[in-house]
């Protein structure tokens, strides 16, 4: 059993990869400011810390949890929000992960694993799926933040010998994606529908994107822990699915009859990319395993269980 802190714990991925960590026997350390988490997706057994990750009291985390291993998953990862305000963006997302780089080094860490994006780091490559060889080229200030915090872990490996994994995760849904936010459009989609409310498919629901359940991005997750370091590594399934076929899908599991909304692609999301899986496949044994088909199930029966609940404490 190890000491693991996990970032961002009590957050859509961050609360999957918590429940294969208690699962697998750890002992888990969550920090979360509960800016997008929830408190509710906390996984009982780990012990919490309500906390930003720019925090100096981060130090206190450290001094009493004493984690051998840390997978940082906080992050501010609206792409819109990151483009309307990159000072913001920058300081959670780069500030933040330097404030963490700095403890694990005085504290002794054994290995650090990031959260990285594949879907906001290559930019709009001309051949897909994109492997990790893809040049970075981001066309938004989140996936440059990203990509930047990725180029200091490599930095903290090279002067401090701190190990670490780079996971760079597609686009990711399931249960606990929440419906009424700014990203996750499978669980925004189906929330809309749910209500009887026709969806926005921004450009013209034409864009490709790569769609892994959170189940098998949390077992990646989980697998890196004593797999692949200093590796930087797609979790993709190397296929694009189109937003116009996801609505297709959710629609007949929502039973949603009416049109969605058609608009232009906005400002820093890009018209296609999916990313590979296979060197994740050759270097942690891991591809995924759920069908889009089956995730989406899963994911509208949580959607309407929650809203279920709500009405009954209402």
């Amino acid at each position: 059993m190890s000491s693991i802190l996990v970032t961002g714990g009590a957050g859509f991925i961050g609360s999957h990869v918590c429940d294969a960590l208690v699962a697998a026997g750890h002992d888990v350390t969550v920090v979360d400011d509960l800016s997008s988490g929830c408190e509710d997706f906390l996984n009982p057994a780990a012990a919490f810390f309500e906390m930003d990750i720019r925090a100096a009291q981060l130090a206190e985390v450290f001094e009493e949890r004493r984690p051998e291993y840390v997978y940082h998953l906080a992050a501010q990862i609206d792409v819109r929000r990151s483009v309307e305000d990159p000072l913001y963006d920058a300081d959670v997302n780069v500030r933040g992960s330097i404030n963490l780089l700095e403890l694990c080094v005085a504290h002794n860490v054994k290995k650090f694993i990031f959260a990285s994006t594949g879907g906001a780091i290559y930019g709009s490559p001309e051949k897909l799926p994109a492997p990790e060889t893809c040049p970075a080229l981001p066309e938004s200030h989140y996936g440059v933040s990203k990509y930047c915090v990725e180029q200091y872990i490599g930095l903290y490996g090279r002067l401090h010998k701190l190990p670490y994994t780079i996971l760079r995760f597609p686009n990711v849904y399931g249960p606990r994606q929440s419906p009424h936010g700014e990203a996750g459009v499978c669980s925004i989609l189906a929330g809309l529908m749910l209500d009887g409310t026709a969806p926005v498919l921004y450009g013209q629901g034409e864009p490709l994107r790569d769609y892994v359940y959170v189940g098998d991005i949390a077992r990646g997750c989980l697998l890196a822990l004593k797999k692949g370091d200093r590796e930087i590594l797609n979790l993709g399934s190397g296929k694009g699915t189109s937003v116009k076929d996801l609505f297709s899908h959710i629609q007949k599991l929502t039973k949603f009859e009416g049109k969605a909304v058609l608009k232009d692609l906005r400002a820093g999301e890009v018209q296609k990319i999916y990313i590979t899986g296979a060197r994740a496949a050759e270097v942690l044994g891991w591809k995924p395993e759920v069908p889009l088909k089956e995730g989406l199930e899963r994911t509208v029966a949580f959607i309407r269980e929650q809203r279920e609940k709500a009405a009954e404490e209402a």
